[in-house]
């Protein structure tokens, strides 16, 4: 059993890591970091609750440290559990830049543990069914991918360090950084980048709405978030040469583990049909409209493969060197946008 330790408990914490962590067989949440209050404790009484990072440092019965703090704060508390020899699962995004994130992959290595990003949104249930679209050449040659995350949410508070830029705020980070590890996962590096990085939202604070353009050969892909949508448009949109797939809402288990502690029963994940996506085939020159099932998503599946990481018995299921690659790209979106030019990617510098 793999003792494991929390470091934060609001949104991050509390909705995702502590539920999950605590519904996989092999991991025990054991501790958790609470500067001021015990809201860990109400939800989970027989664990430990540290006042401190530097308490739950002290503690050597852990095999896993968890870092679900603010943005800003990845590099500075990752480099501390690191340093004192853990195993980190930290956040998205790992670090604000892609340096930030070779210092630590760098630092990982030369302490002997394992360092994994916290890249939930491979195991939501329409990206694993746009993945087995592809995998199973269904759409033919595909040509283009549209991947959006749209919100409405016009009232952003200053307040929040969501909406503050020296903090590590803004969705380019937020979401961003989860619609473009999807677009690699799925094709890889693209060749150049190309954005509109922008504040929409009355009042300062960090940028609200995004487009990134991915180039490939043969291929473009498109991610785009905003808070100023309502309705949202298609998560998914992928044209092919034999067809396209469309599918609208969103996965559901970030809804449903706000309301839990612990995954329980059958049918996690799963969608309700009204939901599925519509596939779109050519057969002998007409086009055929059906349903297509969507796949059930389970975040599950990231720590079960952080489990079996850490007992030596898988790869992780996401790298330091996935979140460079991402980083990266999202560095350059920053850069296209400022200089309203699409910039070439040069991929040298990837952590090993």
């Amino acid at each position: 059993m793999i003792r494991v330790g929390l470091v934060g408990f609001g949104m991050a914490g509390r909705v995702f890591h502590a539920p999950l962590i605590s519904s996989v067989e092999g991991l025990a949440l054991s501790a958790v970091v609470e500067r001021h209050t015990d809201h860990a404790k109400e939800r989970y009484p027989w664990i430990t609750t540290h006042r401190s990072l530097e308490s739950m440092l002290a503690d050597r019965t852990l095999g896993l440290i968890v870092v679900a703090t603010p943005s800003g704060t990845h590099f500075e508390v990752a480099q501390r559990v690191l340093e004192a020899g853990f195993p980190a699962v930290v956040d998205k995004p790992l670090a604000t830049s892609a340096h930030e994130i070779a210092a630590l992959a760098g630092l990982a290595k030369k302490r002997g543990v394992a360092l994994i990003p916290f890249h939930n949104r491979r195991f939501d249930g329409d990206f694993l069914t746009v993945e087995k679209l592809l995998l199973d050449g269904r759409l033919g040659r595909v040509v283009a991918l549209e991947s959006r995350m749209d919100r409405w949410n016009p009232g952003a508070t200053r307040r929040a360090w969501k909406d503050a830029p020296e903090e590590g705020g803004g969705v380019l980070l937020d979401l961003g950084t989860h619609l473009v590890d999807q677009a690699l996962a799925l094709f890889g590096n693209p060749m150049a980048v190309s954005a509109e990085v922008l504040r929409e939202r009355d009042g300062e604070g960090a940028n609200d709405a995004f487009t990134v353009r991915l180039r490939y050969l043969g291929l473009r892909v498109t991610v785009e978030a905003n808070a100023l949508s309502s309705p949202a448009g298609a998560r998914f949109v992928v044209r092919g040469t034999r067809g396209n797939f469309r599918k609208k809402g969103v996965d559901p288990q970030e809804a449903a583990l706000n309301r839990i502690t612990q995954i329980r029963g059958e049918g996690w994940g799963e969608e309700a049909a009204s939901e599925w996506g519509m596939l779109h085939v050519d057969v002998e020159g007409g086009m055929v409209t059906r349903p297509f099932a969507t796949l059930a998503g389970d975040y599950r599946r990231f720590y079960a493969g952080v489990r079996d990481a850490l007992e030596g018995r898988a790869k992780p299921p996401v790298t330091a060197a996935d979140a460079w690659r991402v980083a990266r790209v999202l560095e350059w979106a920053m850069q296209s946008a400022e200089k309203h030019c699409e910039v070439e990617c040069n991929w040298k510098g990837e952590p090993a």
